[in-house]
């Protein structure tokens, strides 16, 4: 059983939650020097916790719908294999949005209101992704969830419980850190294209088609490099030499992606477009401390 829930938690996913709080707490240490290593803790939790729990209500509610069937070409899911209750995993979820409440209320305490919004819309998302009247993974905004929620919210939400503001370059790694993460879902959505296709999950891989997606992925990593351009100008050149390290990782993975069919291949370069974003945070934060 442990190893159930283990499996519904996601574990490999949850790099999307750890890289833009580290991203944030580096770039605080290179504009100021020092910073609240608590902060940075509870954001992450917070964000984590989150992410669990928007893993949870993703698995429950995609086997509801029927965009998790046996023919599934993803990794296997816990409700749709039978490991774990429907209802027990949607309880698990929110218990992780308790989880993350209680993370995020000294993050509250010390940011005031915005924090509170950003919390309670971050918290409501988590189920809302899948869930709801309205939800955006089908009906195409999955996308521009992860750049908002997985880039500009959690670095600019982070910098601001350090230093009260949002900045021009909290902002810029925000996208940076969005469009990293925002390559999964397309690889994910690309992969999954015929069978969401059939329960009416309208992702962009499915309104617009496979070339759509393939292009989507080629200008996510463009812009992402190009913005580094800002950080050469503004006196963190370590950073951008370290982050040029993962170019010809993207490169090859946007080559894979043109000339192979979606199919079980996909879950590979799925990993390889998870390990970029790893590496590329890792690597821009060591800049930025340096």
């Amino acid at each position: 059983m442990i190893m159930s829930w283990i499996l519904a938690f996601r574990l490999k996913t949850l790099t999307a939650a750890f890289v833009p709080i580290l991203v944030a707490t580096a770039l605080v240490y290179f504009e100021q020097g020092s910073l609240n290593y608590k902060l940075s803790l509870l954001a992450l939790l917070s964000a984590v916790f989150i992410q669990i729990a928007t893993n949870l209500f993703n698995d429950a509610i995609d086997f509801k719908k029927g965009a998790d069937s046996n023919t599934r070409v993803g990794p296997k899911r816990v409700t749709q294999s039978g490991l774990i209750g429907q209802k027990s995993v949607f309880m698990a979820g929110f218990i992780f949005c308790i989880l993350a409440a209680v993370c995020g209320l000294p993050l509250v305490i010390v940011g005031g209101t915005p924090i509170l919004i950003l919390g309670l819309i971050s918290l409501a998302m988590g189920y809302l992704y899948t869930g709801g009247p309205y939800p955006l993974a089908y009906k195409g905004l999955g996308d521009l969830f992860v750049i908002l929620f997985f880039g500009l919210a959690a670095v600019c939400g982070t910098y601001f419980i350090h230093t009260g503001g949002v900045s021009l370059a909290s902002v810029i790694a925000g996208l940076q850190i969005g469009f990293l993460s925002t390559v999964l879902i397309a690889i994910n959505n690309l992969r999954d294209s015929k069978e969401d296709q059939k329960v009416n999950k309208l992702t962009l891989a499915v309104r617009f088609g496979a070339t759509f997606t393939r292009i989507e992925v080629l200008f996510l990593y463009l812009f992402t490099f190009l913005l580094c351009i800002y950080w050469f100008l503004n006196n963190a050149q370590p950073a951008v030499y370290l982050c040029l390290i993962t170019l010809p990782m993207a490169l090859m993975l946007i080559k894979k992606l043109w000339v192979t069919e979606p199919g079980p291949v996909y879950n590979s370069y799925l990993a390889r477009a998870a390990l970029i974003h790893l590496v590329y945070g890792v690597l821009f934060s060591i800049g930025l401390i340096l």
